[in-house]
């Protein structure tokens, strides 16, 4: 008799238990198919790899949800964002750096950390350059890779355009206040990545995420590029990424969208293998001043 009772006992548990992890399950998938509409992600090239991927996961399980991405820079997002054109802005910089933006009218969420790099062509033999070298170039002071050790060569600068996000980081970073040399400019990491390659003697920079085979990092007084010094602020050139969305203007789906990209599920995994940095692992913060200061 007691034998029976405590099978019976075991039974109810169970069922409870199996109960409640459905009750989860489909509470999770409930949570999912209840948010629902069209959000449309622009801006900054830099970051769009990592909306894409994690929008085209996200949509997997957010079956009710149509994100669109889009380039266009960091400035076209603030400003389309901001004017209420669409439901996220994607930036490198903060919104209080961008001329014509209201700052408070924006709501910050910072989704990684991007490094970016001096680039050249795989023909210019130069590897490495101080950063007040590399200021010379972009400022139109060095004009010959000769000048710099390396074989008679003219040096072609790319630039990115006025509102880009990674221009600004870069500026800030290199130039200090200096003013650019005027030269051909893109708007998009992409379409820098295919010129440098293909032109012989040329340089620009790139987020890490677009550095690839086909062209080569260059070091800069002698620290490489990497991860794990930008962490620490050894490598100077990086920036926040931004995901803003208008105060005004609440988006379910755009919020949901921006806590999974946040997850630690897409920072541990995504962020790291499409070339960015969790915040999490940042040893230093920077602020839209450009101070930056060890993390406590």
């Amino acid at each position: 008799m007691k034998l029976t009772k405590f099978v019976t006992a075991a039974v109810a548990l169970g069922a409870l238990t199996l109960g409640l992890a459905a009750c989860g399950s489909t509470n999770t998938k409930a949570d999912s198919a209840n948010v629902s509409g069209k959000v449309t992600a622009v801006g900054s090239t830099a970051l769009q790899p990592l909306v894409e991927q994690a929008a085209k996961d996200f949509q997997t399980t957010h079956t009710k949800v149509n994100l669109s991405v889009q380039g266009g820079g960091s400035g076209t997002g603030l400003s389309q964002v901001q004017s209420g054109s669409v439901q996220i802005g994607n930036s490198d910089i903060f919104a209080d750096q961008q001329t014509g933006i209201t700052a408070s009218k924006l709501k910050d969420h910072k989704v990684a950390v991007v490094g970016m790099t001096p680039v050249v062509n795989k023909d210019v033999d130069v590897k490495s350059l101080t950063m007040d070298q590399l200021k010379q170039i972009f400022t139109g002071k060095v004009t010959n890779w000769k000048q710099l050790g390396g074989k008679d060569e003219a040096i072609t600068v790319i630039n990115r355009a006025a509102g880009s996000g990674t221009r600004a980081t870069f500026e800030n970073a290199v130039l200090k206040g200096a003013t650019a040399i005027k030269t051909q400019e893109q708007d998009s990491n992409g379409t820098v990545q295919k010129i440098v390659s293909t032109t012989p003697g040329a340089i620009s920079y790139l987020a890490f995420s677009y550095v690839n085979d086909s062209l080569r990092a260059l070091n800069i007084d002698g620290v490489k590029p990497t991860a794990a010094n930008v962490e620490t602020n050894k490598w100077k050139i990086w920036s926040y990424e931004h995901m803003y969305t208008l105060k005004s203007k609440d988006s379910k789906a755009a919020d949901a969208f921006i806590k999974y990209v946040q997850s630690s599920k897409v920072q541990k995994s995504l962020v790291k293998k499409l070339g960015y940095i969790s915040i999490a692992n940042m040893k230093v913060q920077m602020d839209a001043h450009n101070k930056v200061t060890t993390i406590k």
